[in-house]
């Protein structure tokens, strides 16, 4: 196999680390994107790595995120939209958007787009890292996307997961026709400090319990986002299909992900909020 381009956001630590350690043995060009420039000079450099430190809670960053990549490659062979949170409080951001929809949709909604000439070009894959929170959690509403009434850490995170699998399917429907194809999946539970931002409640509670006993390890997670990555679509999985575990058949967690209407209101939407042209 000839040397690939990958890019992963959220790579520096938990699952995006570990897929990352893996992925460079292997000797393939890696360009890491984390938010702490701290935490991912520890990851990239023993890598040989190059990498930008992005915040997605603010989409300038992502925007200067997309140059540095463009500046640096005309090629990609895969995205990995891995970069997430689930966070205790409703904080508004810079942008004006909701802070768990934007750094977990909105920001990998602007970067593909920004990065699209360059991702059709190559037939690149797009990998969404998702979660079964959509289909425990979500319900997205087109009219409280900001969630300004009552705010619930686990319906925003569950909302914005839910929007991971109707992007990956929007994504398909648009540029599959162009050579571009894109899977989400679910990473399992895992044990690393992606929730550590709740600052209490039920996750909080439980990544503190005996519970988190069962959680994953971030290797066993990148094991999946391996497979997405790996993967031959139409042959290991479907474009525009979610994914609860490598090796079964796509899942559907919740009915609005058979909403085709929804989804292409949920793309202009978003479109919208990141200021590109839907």
């Amino acid at each position: 196999m000839d040397r690939r381009t990958i890019i992963i956001t959220g790579a520096s630590d938990g699952i995006g680390a570990a897929a990352s350690r893996a992925l460079a043995a292997r000797g393939e060009r890696l360009l890491l994107v984390g938010r702490s420039p701290e935490k991912l000079a520890a990851v990239a450099e023993p890598l040989g790595a190059e990498r930008f430190a992005a915040d997605f809670a603010r989409l300038d960053e992502v925007r200067a995120l997309a140059q540095w990549v463009q500046e640096r490659t005309d090629r990609i062979d895969v995205l990995a939209n891995n970069a997430g949170g689930v966070f205790a409080e409703r904080v508004v951001t810079v942008d004006g958007n909701e802070r768990t929809m934007q750094v977990n949709h909105d920001a990998a909604f602007l970067l593909t787009h920004l990065l699209l000439d360059t991702l059709v070009t190559s037939g690149a894959k797009v990998v969404n890292t998702s979660s079964a929170a959509a289909g425990k959690f979500g319900e997205l509403d087109l009219d409280d996307l900001e969630h300004d009434g009552k705010y619930a850490a686990m319906r925003a995170y569950g909302d914005s997961k839910l929007a991971n699998i109707l992007f990956t399917a929007g994504l398909d429907a648009r540029y599959r026709s162009r050579g571009l194809s894109a899977v989400a999946f679910h990473p399992g539970d895992i044990a690393s400090n992606f929730a550590k931002d709740t600052g209490g409640g039920l996750v909080r509670f439980f990544y503190a319990s005996p519970l988190a006993a069962f959680l994953q390890s971030p290797e066993a997670g990148a094991h999946r986002l391996l497979w997405a990555v790996d993967g031959t679509p139409g042959a290991d999985w479907q474009s525009g299909a979610y994914y609860s575990a490598p090796g079964r058949l796509p899942r559907r967690p919740h009915p609005q992900q058979d909403d085709t209407a929804l989804m292409d209101a949920f793309w202009v939407e978003s479109a919208r909020r990141v200021g590109v042209g839907g």
